[in-house]
């Protein structure tokens, strides 16, 4: 039914998103939640799931000790109330991540102050506190993208975060401006009016609010945590061919719009490099008229490739799609022949992750069995880092009983960006030539400085090399047993 790719890469981000807003926490004590985050962890990790976006500030609010927001009512229940036992989620869920090899990105939402769904507020909620940065639009309170004063707080929030946890990423979605309704204007044009400066339109004066919030995180992630990666996940269109520049940066689409409707002009923040990576959220199917998935991901791999770029994979959508070359079979393998077809595309990430754990239509299987079935490093990011660690020191043998270790410390590191977080061991059998760029030959990614070798691997060779924070790999050590 499916086909074997040739080879899995050796480098490829494998994310998936685990959110608050779906209400899975809600009615739970906080040891079934982490009873069931834990379940879903190791779910992913056998799925090979190598980094975790993890909701923490839906609203205003917070999924960690913040030293400005309340608790989160998704959460506990209520805005403001904490958890009766002083759990911290976000430094568990780092904890968790690492132990597991996984990386965690803390996700969070720049703009919403209240959803649909929220009709009370904690005394310490921004809205309360500052109303006047606020407007309504809908059912959302929306923190004022034009006010000054909003960026500066987002920035103390995010500075909050990084001090605090020790994440590998800063994640933000696809809620910039509000999705427009039909008849509802944004409230904005006094904001307009009072401060435009010298911006001849409220739209593009609208893409200058958001750009310098982007600019400003990025500077400031660079300043406060220089290996913390910096990336957002955008509506899977930009824009459309029929309202871009002469048809030429458009996508033969003609569904909502990145640029012309939520004023996030993401083409322009991968030329200035301020993000790190982005993951347009590509839900939909091949066949799909309106925004279709083939013609989608060719053009986030044409225009966006100055940075590394990840497909937002929707579960449930992909295994109730049918292959329009196989229609006895859903969408997931074709889907993954053209992501890995394409040189910029660098990787998925997986909404959501309670679907991979419930493996609709074998995804997750698949998942297993054939698009993970090896390990995969991060994608290098040679702008933020390209140094190489130290290698690892007094490789060796150690027999344990009826155990044999493949065992080894860790190497000097003076700075941060050069401290080792993970270990690579390869395998090689007997008369087989070492190929470190195949992903075959990974015998394990650990965290731990020693591994247990199963079975008989007599004439085997073993090379194990060293992993920075940013995933640069050192020189590799040989042993051979």
């Amino acid at each position: 039914m499916w086909t074997l790719q040739a080879q899995n890469p050796k480098r490829e981000f494998r994310g998936a998103w685990i959110q608050c807003v779906n209400g899975q926490y809600l009615g739970k004590s906080m040891e079934q939640i982490r009873q069931m985050l834990s379940e879903q962890l190791d779910v992913l990790q056998g799925a090979g799931i190598n980094a975790i976006m993890f909701q923490c500030r839906a609203e205003g609010d917070a999924l960690y000790k913040s030293q400005y927001e309340p608790w989160s009512r998704y959460l506990t229940g209520e805005q403001g109330l904490a958890p009766s036992d002083g759990w911290d989620p976000l430094e568990w869920m780092v904890n968790e991540c690492h132990k597991r090899g996984m990386e965690c990105h803390a996700w969070i939402n720049p703009y919403r102050a209240k959803t649909k769904g929220t009709n009370m507020f904690a005394v310490t909620h921004a809205a309360v506190r500052h109303p006047e940065r606020m407007f309504l639009y809908g059912d959302l309170f929306i923190f004022n993208p034009a006010l000054e004063e909003n960026r500066f707080y987002t920035c103390m929030v995010v500075e909050d975060i990084l001090t605090h946890y020790d994440v590998d990423g800063l994640h933000m979605d696809d809620y910039f401006y509000p999705y427009p309704e039909a008849g509802k204007p944004i409230p904005d044009f006094a904001d307009y009016r009072d401060n435009p400066r010298n911006i001849m339109t409220i739209e593009d004066w609208r893409r200058d609010n958001v750009n310098k919030l982007i600019k400003d995180l990025h500077d400031l992630i660079r300043h406060v945590k220089p290996w913390v990666k910096f990336g957002i996940s955008p509506f899977g269109i930009y824009r459309n061919s029929k309202t871009g520049m002469n048809g030429k940066d458009g996508s033969a689409t003609s569904g909502l719009q990145n640029y012309d409707d939520l004023y996030a002009d993401v083409k322009l923040w991968v030329e200035k490099g301020w993000v790190d990576y982005i993951i347009p959220q590509i839900y939909w199917n091949l066949g799909t008229k309106a925004a279709d998935y083939e013609v989608l991901a060719y053009w986030w791999n044409d225009y966006c490739g100055k940075r590394p770029v990840y497909i937002g994979q929707d579960v449930e959508r992909t295994v109730k799609g049918q292959d329009p070359q196989h229609p006895e079979q859903h969408q997931m393998v074709i889907k993954y022949q053209i992501q890995r077809s394409l040189p910029n595309i660098q990787g998925s990430c997986q909404w959501y992750a309670a679907a991979v754990c419930q493996n609709p239509g074998n995804y997750r299987t698949m998942l297993e069995q054939v698009y993970h079935a090896t390990p995969a490093l991060q994608p290098q990011m040679p702008w933020k880092d390209k140094k190489a660690p130290g290698k690892p020191r007094k490789v060796g043998i150690e027999s344990r009983g009826q155990d044999i270790y493949l065992t080894w410390t860790a190497p000097k590191g003076k700075k941060e960006m050069d401290r080792v977080v993970q270990y690579v061991v390869y395998r090689f059998l007997p008369g087989e030539k070492p190929d470190f760029q195949s992903s075959k030959h990974i015998y394990a990614v650990t965290v731990n400085p020693e591994v247990l070798l199963n079975g008989d691997q007599t004439g085997c060779t073993f090379y194990v090399s060293a992993l920075d924070r940013l995933h640069n790999e050192s020189k590799f050590v040989k042993v051979q047993l």
